[in-house]
């Protein structure tokens, strides 16, 4: 005789076996909408086609980091170490991605959405490998490993080509940014620009002690007595481009190093986004210098 419960026992098998599937499903799926802090982050994720849909201080990110541009739809969610809550609440991403930086913030942001966190520059690390490592990581967030490996392969293309411009003997390279008129950072060891160096076979004339980011912050004086072809990367804070023009000591360094070359910002903490924007600037630079 059949009974209901034998109705039911067939019907529970298909169904239990269509949630495990769309359980399955919903948790091997990559989130789509992806929110961050940190501007490498952000800077991978457009590089990667797959842009954030928000990210902080937009603006600034604009200045420091130009290319590749933000989208218009990326949300601005104020300050990165201060990011407004409420409005990344109302956008409601599928996760938060951020750098250690921002590691004080994960409490409350893991209050929104799952958070992850990318790490770079790590000591001891060749920073070329750990920046396709971060690119690789990133991709696979998004399910796009293949995204990963056309950045990774153009940018490499890249450069090799940029080196294939370069001369055998090109002169020594001292790298700085103006922190104001007296003080710069100069980078080396462990840096986003020395690993471009490596790269195009330039040399780095800053031999100094660095810090886990890559650079050095020193009076101008300690660049006095370098043998060396300065490179300024911009932005100047303001009021220095005025006071240099009246420093004895700067007029000094330019007299015996020669006119430096000028390059316009590049984000010096950033990952494989920058590392060809400053390629490709640093290489058209010495070109256009070689020209004159």
């Amino acid at each position: 005789m059949f009974h209901p419960s034998h109705l039911l026992a067939r019907l529970i098998g298909p169904l239990a076996l269509l949630f495990a599937f769309a359980a399955a499903t919903t948790a091997t799926a990559a989130p789509t909408r992806l929110a961050t802090l940190d501007w490498t982050l952000a800077e991978t994720l457009i590089a990667l086609d797959h842009p954030p849909v928000a990210a902080a201080q937009v603006d600034a990110y604009h200045a420091w980091v130009r290319e590749p541009k933000m989208p218009s739809s990326v949300s601005d969610l104020g300050l990165r170490t201060q990011p407004n809550l409420e409005l990344l609440a109302s956008i409601d991403p599928d996760r938060i991605l951020i750098s250690p930086m921002f590691a004080n913030l994960a409490p409350r942001l893991e209050r929104i959405a799952p958070v992850d966190t990318l790490t770079l520059f790590s000591p001891g690390r060749d920073t070329w490998d750990e920046m396709c490592e971060l690119t690789r990581s990133v991709a696979a967030l998004i399910d796009r490993p293949q995204a990963a490996t056309r950045l990774i392969e153009a940018t490499e293309a890249e450069l090799a080509d940029l080196t294939s411009r370069l001369d055998d003997d090109a002169t020594p390279l001292l790298i700085v940014q103006f922190m104001d008129a007296r003080h710069v950072r100069v980078f080396g060891e462990n840096g986003l620009y020395q690993a471009v160096l490596e790269r195009l076979g330039l040399t780095n004339a800053w031999t100094g002690n660095t810090n886990a980011w890559g650079f050095s912050l020193v009076p101008l004086e300690a660049l006095v007595g370098i043998d060396a072809r300065l490179v300024v990367v911009k932005p100047y804070p303001a009021g220095v481009r005025a006071s240099l023009a009246d420093s004895g000591l700067w007029q000094e360094l330019v007299r015996r190093q020669g006119a430096p070359l000028i390059l316009e910002p590049v984000w010096s903490f950033g990952a494989l986004p920058s590392a060809r924007r400053f390629a490709d600037l640093l290489v058209t630079a010495m070109e256009n210098a070689n020209a004159r």
